[in-house]
């Protein structure tokens, strides 16, 4: 038999512990692996396509809107040399929990800012800013609701109603949009902003959530922002400029601070497991002593000993590691459309089940890494007298 097969017994020698033991790693590494692909969802950093780009919006609260006036303004400070707007309309869509964003844009200069989106079919850009009742909507939003061009979408307005008091918005869906023929990382809904700038009460015309502009030279971004700034600093819409890649974690910030959850839940985690199988591998430690003695009795050198109860260890931490990466895969794309609507780039990646497997051989180092130094030091004489 070989040194692995030797293991491999010893392990399963106590099939019932072991499995639970093996079922208990194996879901500290699923939601490992889980909690890492939503804390990287939430944290990840801008594209290359957003290196250019600045958010500007309201300085002191995030739900305040800036008045549409601010545009030229913006567009005159040196360095800038695109701008388009965005503005959070609420609404449901049959249901409140078909959740996703819309925005009433101006069609142009957003797919002329954001030119990285690909619109299909070919003239859905120019039906989308001649005719002012449509919409576009990312590929991700046009799987999930089985939508086709042409069709009318009914919006149920929460925040924003007509003039004349009604609620529903519809809007003609004329194409649909892509990141490089994927899903753009955060699913939208756009629809015209000369139609609901027109149809909206009073309160709610003329108005933008944000800016994004775009600048000729990301290196001047931080002394560009501080001039945008400077023009409202004294108006009565002050505002607050940073880089696209801040806005995106700002936002994701409202829900808090996911790394320090993940790291706070998943310390508990491991803090549990290394308890548990630690108490595992001394349990067998002790119930083998007898053969331990007997396997250096028939030679087996203390190295190979150590070897033997520490490659246990690594070999159960091991498995559990697979199979919580194995299991996260899996889990993966079924979570990715659930939490689309709530942010993009959602992903069980291979680094991420890489790093779950390199922490499960951490792991299985430092439990087993006392166990087989005891194993290591122990005499024959001292071991028979164990018995």
């Amino acid at each position: 038999m070989t040194l692995f097969g030797l293991m491999w017994a010893n392990l399963f020698r106590k099939r019932t512990r072991t499995t639970l033991t093996l079922l208990s790693v194996m879901v500290a590494f699923l939601l490992f692996c889980l909690l890492q692909a939503i804390a990287t969802a939430f944290d990840g950093g801008v594209e290359v396509e957003g290196t250019d780009r600045l958010v500007v919006g309201a300085k002191y609260s995030q739900i305040d809107n800036l008045p549409s006036s601010q545009k030229q303004q913006i567009l005159s400070v040196a360095g800038v040399n695109g701008i388009t707007h965005t503005n959070w309309f609420g609404g449901n869509y049959q249901d409140p929990k078909n959740f996703f964003a819309k925005y009433p844009v101006d069609p142009l200069s957003f797919f002329d800012i954001y030119s990285e989106l690909t619109l299909q079919p070919e003239n859905a850009l120019q039906r989308f800013a001649r005719e002012r009742t449509t919409a576009v909507a990312d590929i991700a939003l046009m799987e999930r609701f089985g939508w086709q061009v042409g069709d009318v979408i009914p919006i149920e307005g929460t925040i924003y109603a007509k003039q004349n008091g009604d609620r529903l918005w519809e809007f003609e869906l004329v194409g649909s949009f892509s990141k490089a023929g994927k899903p753009s990382d955060f699913p939208l809904f756009l629809f015209h902003n000369d139609y609901f700038n027109e149809a909206v009460q009073a309160f709610g015309k003329d108005q933008v959530g944000q800016w994004t502009v775009r600048i000729s030279n990301p290196d001047r971004a931080d002394e560009i922002a501080q001039q945008i700034d400077a023009l409202f600093e004294n108006s009565a819409d002050p505002t607050r400029t940073t880089t696209e890649d801040e806005a995106n974690r700002q936002f994701a910030r409202q829900l808090g601070d996911m790394g320090f959850i993940t790291t706070m839940i998943m310390s508990a985690v491991f803090f549990t497991i290394l308890l548990l199988t630690g108490n595992t591998m001394s349990q067998a430690l002790r119930e083998r002593i007898p053969e331990l003695a007997v396997l250096k009795t028939l030679g087996f050198t203390d190295t190979t000993v150590l070897v033997l109860v520490l490659g246990e260890a690594l070999l159960l931490c091991l498995l559990g590691g697979l199979l919580g990466a194995g299991a996260a895969a899996v889990l993966g794309p079924g979570m990715s459309t659930a939490l689309e609507s709530v942010f993009g780039g959602f992903a069980v990646t291979p680094a991420i089940m890489g790093s779950a497997v390199g922490l499960s051989l951490l792991v299985g180092l430092l439990i087993g890494l006392l166990p087989a130094l005891q194993a290591q030091r122990l005499t024959i004489v001292d071991a028979l007298r164990r018995v």
